[in-house]
């Protein structure tokens, strides 16, 4: 299996097949194909473009005002219409959906942050496939940081979020090429990008493509971001046949963005660095075996100390009782909160605490041990 985990990003141009509404059958070609590597136990996280469209298209309009109300009114009516779409399609595959809506004020913040990755990987975890996209009914513009503005760099965020393998950036067009295909004959594609340079990001400005928000420019964008991150990404045409089976194959179609380190480097060197650190937990002797011989998440039962000021989301170092490194990770829990229920079980914590966050106070999947 050449990607495990994959992100699957779908244009608002590749859903609508360039016109005012939803391509039935081009979504259902997706679908099909995200099924069969469902079944074959590939990973999969969709982020769809088309509420805009699908919410134009429910309500019979065909004025093309562009101010941020009037689409915030369209995506209110159209996510509920997409989603409709999705669950028909998905559910003759016995798959089960579910939605995600996201702003980057969401994950900006350290606690949403993590309950964000909280929730796509449990899902990933039940065999869900979850539909995110840009909550564009409140999602703003106005303060500059709060908008994502275009799903490609959503999608990358994404990716970086739960640990991808893979982001396809599925759109109307066959990759990155030199110069625009539809004007200069001589356009050829580029097959590959090990490193995206000046040249590459004046290329990408040049490319014109009716793929939405940005165009190939922001795709471009995505693909340094998440290749930052350890994921590969692929541009690719939505519309050719088994694209996304080929691509989680492999096979060289579109233009490629090789990752320029691993997941397990680049979040190593985020966690281990120390420079993110906020706090430190010691652990019993137990803890340390059940983390590093049985892959296990950390609970309170194993802790035995608490030491520094952390909040939810921040990153602690983990300790054993003799002050050799364990590894790192980040906390559901702030220092408080652990402070009260170390060597607790978990199912006590809602009676200690009046709430809870889970089980774990460090989950596996947001650890790294040394």
């Amino acid at each position: 299996m050449q990607y495990k985990r994959l992100i699957a990003k779908f244009g608002t141009n590749l859903l609508t097949g360039g016109t005012a509404q939803l391509d039935s059958a081009v979504m259902s070609s997706l679908v099909d194909q995200l099924a069969n590597l469902h079944r074959q136990g590939h990973e999969i996280i969709v982020v769809s473009s088309g509420a805009v469209a699908a919410g134009r298209q429910k309500l019979g309009l065909t004025d093309k005002r562009r101010d941020i109300a009037f689409k915030q009114v369209l995506a209110s009516v159209g996510q509920n219409q997409l989603m409709q779409v999705y669950e028909q399609l998905f559910s003759k595959h016995n798959i089960i959906i579910a939605q995600a809506l996201l702003t980057k004020a969401d994950l900006s913040d350290r606690a949403g942050y993590l309950n964000a990755r909280n929730t796509l990987l449990a899902l990933i975890e039940l065999g869900v496939v979850c539909i995110v996209n840009e909550n564009d009914v409140v999602a703003t513009d106005e303060l500059g940081e709060l908008k994502f503005g275009d799903n490609d760099n959503l999608s990358a965020m994404v990716a970086n979020l739960v640990d991808a393998d893979l982001l396809a950036l599925l759109t109307d067009i066959d990759g990155l090429y030199t110069a625009d295909p539809q004007r200069d004959p001589r356009a050829r594609l580029i097959p590959r990008v090990d490193k995206i340079n000046a040249w590459i990001e004046r290329v990408a400005r040049g490319t014109s493509s009716s793929c939405g928000v940005g165009g190939m420019t922001t795709k471009v964008e995505a693909a340094k971001l998440a290749t930052s991150s350890g994921v590969a990404v692929v541009i690719a045409d939505g519309r050719t046949p088994d694209i996304l089976n080929r691509i989680a194959r492999g096979e060289n179609v579109g233009t490629i963005f090789p990752p320029h380190t691993s997941q397990l480097e680049s979040k190593k060197r985020w966690m281990l660095s120390r420079l993110a650190s906020r706090g430190k937990l010691i652990v019993d002797s137990g803890a340390v075996k059940a983390l590093k011989q049985q892959n296990r998440s950390l609970l309170p039962a194993g802790i035995v100390d608490v030491e520094g000021r952390f909040k939810r989301g921040d990153v602690v170092d983990i300790q054993d009782t003799d002050d050799v490194h364990i590894g790192c990770g980040i906390s559901n829990y702030s220092s408080k909160d652990v402070t009260a229920i170390r060597g607790a079980h978990s199912e006590d914590i809602p009676k200690l605490l009046g709430y809870e966050y889970g089980d774990e106070v460090i989950h596996r999947n947001n650890m790294v041990l040394v």
